[in-house]
């Protein structure tokens, strides 16, 4: 497994980071998890292409994993790429309608593609074939404890703590034999994740906030610091741990300096703060 972090941020718009993003390469398959804003701009930066995706997983639906989705699904389609195959809480389905139907937002500029003579002639020399189709995801609705079989590897999904009862909030983890990565979404501490992300070969666990923060306790409850997830991630034996969904704040000397401190001080495995573009083997 090859992993590319594709957003480390948050969703504040920020130069250094995207809002959320991975991309899981197995064999022929790649796997995105979670498409913020500016996630579609580093999967290009990185050297693949919209149509390159052949699965795409939601956590959940703030707008901050899910923004870049409809450019995703835009820009494949132009590529002339197969439906993406979509999976995510509800109302993923009515959210890609209201995108890519007959009376969508986007509408308009899709029948100007299909419909006028100079776009289909752009589009047959591209190689296509008239009628122009529309871009028709392939959209499966799911909810914590789904599980997928792919090529080669195993998705299974929890749930965990973060924007109940406004929709869904998922974990999910992909094993391939002997090796398994971890993807918390938005998630506080809580047991089901201890239990999932148990012996992970690598996990990325979202921190919104440091230590050294003055929150709200309607955010901290469910916003672990460093010193959480790494304690979290010792006791579950995880054996690499990294942590992102940073926001701007905590992009200061000083902050990644206590992150790492409390990371190196509650974890014995390699540990760190996520970046955009980095990649990793698994």
């Amino acid at each position: 497994m090859k992993l590319t972090i594709l957003g480390s941020g948050s969703p504040e718009a920020y130069v250094r980071r995207a809002s959320s993003g991975y991309l899981l390469e197995i064999g022929d398959d790649k796997i995105l998890f979670d498409c913020g804003g500016g996630v579609f701009d580093n999967l290009v930066r990185s050297g693949r292409l919209p149509s390159d995706i052949t699965h795409l997983f939601f956590t959940h639906l703030h707008t901050d994993h899910m923004m870049d989705y409809a450019r995703l699904v835009h820009a494949a389609w132009d590529e002339g790429a197969a439906p993406l195959k979509v999976w995510g809480p509800k109302p993923i389905a009515r959210q890609t309608e209201l995108l890519f139907g007959k009376e969508g937002v986007l509408s308009p500029d899709l029948i100007a593609r299909t419909e006028l003579a100079p776009s289909q002639q752009v589009w047959v020399a591209r190689g296509g074939a008239l009628p122009r189709p529309w871009p028709t995801p392939e959209v499966t609705e799911i909810s914590p404890g789904f599980s997928f079989e792919g090529d080669g590897w195993t998705l299974e999904s929890c749930e965990v703590p973060h924007a109940q009862p406004a929709f869904d909030c998922m974990s999910f983890s992909v094993k391939v034999r002997d090796k398994k990565f971890v993807y918390s979404g938005d998630a506080g501490i809580c047991s089901a994740l201890s239990e999932f992300q148990e012996d992970a070969d690598l996990l990325v666990h979202w921190c919104y906030r440091l230590t050294l923060d003055d929150v709200h306790p309607a955010i901290s409850k469910f916003s672990p610091t460093p010193e959480d997830i790494a304690k979290s991630a010792q006791a579950s034996k995880v054996k690499r741990l990294l942590i992102s969904h940073f926001r701007i704040h905590m992009d200061s000397e000083e902050g990644h300096a206590s992150a790492k401190k409390e990371l190196a001080d509650h974890f014995e495995g390699p540990s760190g703060i996520a970046e955009d573009l980095e990649e990793y083997i698994i």
